[in-house]
């Protein structure tokens, strides 16, 4: 439910009545007649008292008239909070979480810390949309709240609500609201604000970068990087296990790789290559190739003879080596297998079947 005006005002009051009661003590103002009264040590009207009945009420009805008043001034704001049905509120497609990414795993936290509470304790922010016959809000920040109170509605908590405040926002206020909330989570990719932002820039901004930068309160030079990452196609980052591991530092030479006519398509072609390999491992419920191999792959893809090909590395636990392509030629194969991988025999030897594999399938295996 909507919290009361009063209970805000009740806030506001408790500390003006907490000053006019220190006034009232200061000017030698007491309350005894009354507490004699209720032993029975004397009448509770005495004339004693009704000075300090008189100077309560006055001070009372003054905080009251303060309260009021700075209500009116705007200096104190009412927050009202609204208990939604998630299913009349959609996510806004101006923020940069992707909600169709979401799931119980990568949202088990917050589903448990939900339960654990009772309920939703931090506020959402959403905003009234108008013509959409299927919802009568959209949220902007609080997106993956918004996704764990519909999951646990689906799945024996139906009476979960969706906790929210109702915000008066055009999209630009909107967008910098969500970048802010944004900024703090660790499971928004570098890829997805790059691309939420390479949006905005043209959406908000008019393409005017330096005037995004100081809205966002952002360096411009770090701006134009993520902006450039944003431009990396769907083709080259199908080549990465998931789009999350596609980070600023690593991606902005691959990006500008991109933008030499004579690499481009070398790149793009090995990208194709190390794609069909992360379908082949995920397919035999291997670990994928390290997010540091594909980019060094990527990055030698077109660069000519004289540079050598990337090592080819297997992981092992916790992402350490435990077999390492060294060459591969017409008198044979060479591998390394290091030690401390944190694997056992077993695993070592489908690591090193996982090697013979990759070189099998880009041709250059044990039976060429």
């Amino acid at each position: 439910m909507a919290r009361k005006q009063s209970d805000y005002l009740a806030d506001i009051l408790q500390e003006e009545e907490q000053v006019s009661g220190s006034d009232a003590a200061s000017h030698g103002v007491r309350s005894t007649a009354r507490t004699r009264a209720l032993k029975g040590e004397g009448p509770a009207d005495e004339p004693s008292a009704r000075p300090a009945r008189q100077a309560r009420s006055s001070m009372t009805l003054l905080g009251r008239e303060s309260a009021l008043a700075r209500v009116a001034s705007g200096e104190v704001r009412q927050v009202t909070q609204m208990l939604l049905d998630p299913s009349r509120v959609r996510p806004w497609a101006g923020n940069a979480r992707s909600y169709s990414h979401l799931n119980a795993d990568n949202c088990r936290e917050l589903i448990d810390s939900l339960i654990a509470e009772n309920g939703q304790k931090v506020p959402a922010i959403v905003r009234r949309i108008d013509g959409d016959p299927l919802h009568d809000y959209e949220v902007i920040a609080g997106t993956r709240r918004h996704w764990a109170i519909s999951w646990l509605r689906a799945n024996s908590y139906p009476e979960m609500r969706f906790v929210a405040q109702v915000a008066d926002l055009d999209d630009e206020a909107a967008f910098r609201l969500a970048d802010i909330e944004n900024r703090a989570r660790k499971d928004v990719s570098d890829l997805e604000r790059a691309r939420n932002y390479a949006a905005a820039l043209k959406t908000h901004y008019g393409n005017h970068m330096t005037r995004m930068a100081e809205r966002l309160k952002l360096s411009k030079g770090w701006l134009s990087k993520m902006i450039k990452v944003a431009g990396i196609p769907d083709a080259v980052i199908d080549a990465f296990a998931s789009p999350a591991d596609v980070q600023l530092k690593p991606a902005y030479p691959l990006a500008q790789a991109l933008d030499d006519k004579e690499r481009s398509p070398a790149i793009r072609k090995e990208a194709a290559r190390l794609a069909k390999r992360q379908e082949v491992l995920a397919g035999r419920g291997s670990p994928p190739l390290a997010t540091a191999e594909v980019i060094s792959r990527l990055l030698a893809a077109g660069v000519g003879n004289g540079v050598k090909a990337p090592l080819t590395v297997m992981p092992g636990i916790d992402g350490r080596p435990a077999v390492t392509i060294q060459s591969s030629n017409r008198s044979g194969v060479t591998l390394r297998l290091h030690a401390g991988s944190g694997l056992d025999e077993a695993d070592v030897l489908e690591r090193i079947r996982d090697a013979l594999r990759h070189l099998a399938d880009e041709g250059r295996g044990l039976s060429r």
